[in-house]
Parts: structure tokens; sequence; C-alpha cells
């Protein structure tokens, strides 16, 4: 029984006490909170898709500028799973089919269709990208 008496409890130390202040569970997560370069490149991506339908100057080159993004954004996180790769296309080929379906909405359906169809060519550019990769992989030995 005396040895139970002597048992102090933990000591639980709190941020406030480590010198690090009230906030800091919020500056240790900070490190989540920040955007990767794919992040980065599919929001490049959907503000040139966005930009592409509404401003005519942009429109000649947002095709230029959303493969190389796609192809940029696919070399450098290529999708390693088959099954990432067929969702990938079968969304290139399949989101501008039921954009198309949008043209009946009044004002509104026909830039949604142009901007998921902006977005379906970056798509496709990423699409690109890892079908290289693959047969780069495929023909490539494995050791090398």
């Amino acid at each position: 029984m005396d040895e139970l008496s002597t048992l102090e409890p933990p000591i639980i130390t709190t941020a406030s006490d480590t010198g690090q202040g009230e906030h800091s569970d919020i500056l240790v997560n900070n490190k989540d909170k920040t955007m990767n370069v794919n992040q980065i490149l599919t929001a490049v991506g959907v503000v040139v898709a966005i930009a592409a339908v509404f401003v005519g100057q942009l429109a000649a080159y947002s095709a230029l500028i959303l493969v190389v993004l796609g192809l940029v954004s696919g070399f450098m996180n290529p999708t390693a799973d088959m099954a990432g790769r067929m969702a990938y296309t079968i969304a290139a080929v399949a989101m501008p089919t039921v954009a198309n379906q949008l043209d009946a909405i009044p004002a509104v359906g026909a830039p949604l269709n142009s901007i998921i169809d902006n977005i379906a060519v970056m798509i496709a550019g990423l699409v690109v990208a890892n079908f290289l990769l693959a047969v780069k992989d495929s023909v490539m030995a494995s050791g090398e």
C-alpha cells in the first residue's frame, strides 16, 4: 500500500510549457497544408481552363498550355498502378462526352462544357505522359 502512495502522477507538458506558444499545434501541422507541385500544376490548369473560356486572347494558346501542364504533371508524378492510369484515360475520353450534354442548359451550359473540355485536355496530357512512362518501363530492363 505504501508503494502506491509514493507514485506520483505523470507530468503532462503543454505547448505553452515548452515555450512553443498556444498555437504551436497549428505550426506543427503547417507542413500538411502546403501544396505540392502536382497540386499547384492542377490548380494552374484549372485556372487556365476557366480563363480560356472567358478571355479570348488566351483561347488560342490554352490547349497547348493545358497539354504541357498535363505532360509535366504526368512526368513528375506518374501513376504507378494500372487502375489509376485507366481511370485517367476513361476520364479524358468520357468528360467531353458528358460535358456536351451541358449545352442544353441555357446561358451557362456552353461555358461549363468548354471548361470541362479544357480540363479534359489537361488530363489527356497526363495520360500521354503516363503512357510514355509505362512504355519506357516495359522496354527498359528493370535494373536500369
